[in-house]
């Protein structure tokens, strides 16, 4: 199998493909500013046992937590970020971020509702150079293992505005998608949580999936 991210940690360079024996982890980012980072805690857990059926990764369910300003964000190839309020990166943490995605890490951004204009401003701090661009429909994150022809699914009502991916491209790759009036997140959670009809709670974590392709396998 194709391999895939290659993190640096402490100058150590390591390549891991997803048919490894040793488990890889997702991660939810912790950031400052008051937002509720913590939101969905059943949400990776579901779409790691996703993609373990789906596309024979060797995902461990338990996620992890990780600090942004922390050097173990390098150990963890895809970071998960949600939230409804304010984000504040300081000077340290956007400096480690933007490392962090251009040695090789991806970064999703996944509003939970009231996030957009807060986190828009933390990562024009991690990328001053870029500017958010919608991605279109025939963009690979929509056309991995599942195909998206309308792009990204639509989860929760929020304003009933359409949902929209968002990208920042550096240098030709896709560092972080942002998904915009959507909430992915909240699909991936437990049934019981949101009560999401399980089409919904299906496309959401079929669009997970393709992320986490895109991200472990894509060109």
């Amino acid at each position: 199998m194709k391999k895939i991210w290659l993190p640096i940690l402490l100058g150590v360079l390591a390549s891991i493909s997803l048919s490894s024996q040793s488990k890889l982890q997702l991660a939810v980012l912790k950031y400052s500013g008051g937002g509720d980072w913590y939101s969905n805690p059943t949400a990776l857990n579901n779409l790691a046992a996703f993609c373990n059926q789906t596309l024979d990764t060797n995902f461990d369910i338990e996620y992890s937590t990780v600090d942004i300003g922390s050097v173990e964000l390098f150990k963890f190839p895809f970071i998960h970020m949600t939230g409804h309020g304010n984000v504040v990166f300081s000077d340290q943490e956007a400096d480690n971020l933007r490392k962090y995605l251009l040695l090789g890490g991806f970064l999703h951004i996944d509003d939970n509702y009231g996030m957009d204009p807060y986190v828009r401003l933390a990562m024009k701090k991690v990328f001053p150079e870029h500017e958010f661009i919608e991605l279109p429909f025939d963009h690979e994150v929509y056309h991995q293992k599942f195909d998206f022809d309308n792009g990204l699914p639509k989860i929760h009502k929020h304003d009933d505005k359409p949902s929209q991916g968002f990208g920042i491209i550096h240098e030709g790759r896709l560092v972080c998608f942002y998904s915009y009036e959507s909430d992915l997140g909240d699909g991936w959670e437990d049934q019981e949580v949101h009560k999401d009809p399980q089409e919904k709670r299906v496309a959401a974590l079929k669009m997970g999936a393709n992320l986490i392709q895109y991200v472990f396998m894509g060109d």
